[in-house]
């Protein structure tokens, strides 16, 4: 059950509140390119998400605590222990992690945009393609100009 053991209800809440900081994050990046945005969500995601091994010793009577923690954490208790080993295997965790969100988001990108230009090219041979210009649609002279309709994008 998800309340009777604490390490799954964690990682639950850890996963919601890394997903509100991805897109608060992107949000606020906003003013990039679409690529490098994507770049950087995909990287912090990964430094969020990678897991990595940690143990805490416990007194004498006790053997201590370990398990596994978002490498994140474990590199800050790590650092507010001053375990020098504990923050170098977390870091190093996080770097891993952050490159293979940055590989994956690449990629997924990457492979989103070859997509869409294989349906724009098979369409093409099927149908001719529409000359791209501002007057796309015959509008009679007497009328209004064409309504622009705003965009937050490009």
């Amino acid at each position: 059950m998800l309340i009777s053991d604490s390490i799954p209800l964690l990682w639950l809440c850890w996963f919601v509140l890394s997903v509100i900081v991805l897109v608060c994050g992107y949000l606020a990046i906003s003013f990039l390119p679409r690529l490098p945005r994507w770049l950087i969500a995909g990287g912090v995601a990964g430094m969020l998400w990678m897991p990595a091994f940690f143990s805490v010793p416990g007194p004498e009577s006790e053997l201590g605590y370990s398990g596994w923690a978002p490498s994140l954490i474990v590199t800050a208790v790590g650092f507010l222990q001053h375990n020098g080993g504990q923050v170098l295997f977390g870091g190093v965790l996080m770097a891993i992690g952050a490159l293979l969100g940055m590989l994956v988001t690449f990629f997924i990108g990457r492979r989103g945009r070859h997509d869409s230009e294989d349906d724009d090219r098979a369409e093409g041979t099927r149908t001719q393609r529409r000359p791209s210009g501002r007057d796309q649609t015959p509008r009679r002279k007497d009328s209004a100009p064409a309504r622009r309709e705003p965009s937050l994008g490009r």
